[in-house]
């Protein structure tokens, strides 16, 4: 965990206690390649370090593939699924080209009418707007596929978090979503594919704030941001630890 993790974390602890929720704990474990026994651990013993405790859960996606497959036999059957084999790269030439980003339903490659097996799978759910409540931001709004067709199955046959957090979503009663800002263009497109699998309102949503780096972009795992086991071991506190990345995310509340 970084201190963005922290952050999302008293979002979600510190709403659910102020409104009567319950949290549940999910482990995102679905790109098998990456995803380490030690890593799962790790994140648990953080949590606890910091006090963080959920009403349910740890539950993760490699518990039950079942779902994921229902979901994706219920969408076939709804005639909404193709292969497609665009890439990074496919759709930054047709940006470079058309001088504007891919938008809207479909992708660069016009793979569904190429009757493609793979190794990308994407759901054509459709354009439009999609509308929603916000605990940050009220009535909100927004277009489906912004960047194109969601993909549900990525080259490397891992389930994508566009579908699991679908499913994740409907399998567990969700009715409250936190999660950060960086999510907020992804939301139409997943209330979209939650209704064509049969949830016909979607959650009420809120997207808090993000710690941010100098340089203006969100901290990332990737590029090696002070996680909480270096703060741990340079003699932090859990409380010094979770007043940091509550200040720095705007929560402003009494810290959970």
């Amino acid at each position: 965990m970084h201190l963005g993790h922290v952050a999302n974390a008293i979002w979600v602890w510190g709403v659910a206690r102020a409104v009567g929720a319950r949290v549940q704990l999910r482990i995102d474990d679905r790109d098998r390649a990456r995803s380490r026994p030690e890593y799962d651990a790790a994140v648990l013993e953080d949590l606890a370090w910091l006090g963080f405790a959920a009403d349910r859960g740890p539950v993760r996606h490699t518990d039950d593939d079942t779902p994921y497959q229902d979901a994706l036999a219920s969408l076939t059957a709804q005639g909404l699924v193709y292969g497609c084999d665009c890439t990074r790269t496919t759709f930054h030439a047709w940006a470079e080209a058309a001088g504007r980003p891919w938008s809207g339903g479909g992708c660069p490659g016009g793979c569904r009418d190429r009757g493609l097996d793979g190794p990308v799978l994407r759901a054509a759910i459709g354009e439009g707007i999609e509308s929603r409540s916000d605990g940050f931001d009220g009535p909100a709004s927004g277009e489906v596929a912004i960047n194109g067709d969601l993909a549900l199955r990525d080259r490397d046959g891992n389930w994508t978090y566009g579908l699991t957090v679908v499913v994740d979503d409907r399998q567990g009663d969700i009715d409250l979503v936190i999660r950060g800002r960086d999510l907020m263009d992804a939301t139409p497109s997943q209330i979209r594919l939650g209704r064509l699998l049969g949830r016909p309102a979607p959650p009420t949503f809120l997207h808090h704030p993000l710690i941010r780096r100098p340089d203006g972009r969100k901290l990332s795992k990737s590029s090696g941001d002070t996680a909480v086991r270096e703060l741990r071991e340079a003699g932090r506190t859990a409380r010094e630890v979770i007043e940091t990345a509550a200040s720095a995310s705007g929560w402003e509340a009494p810290i959970p």
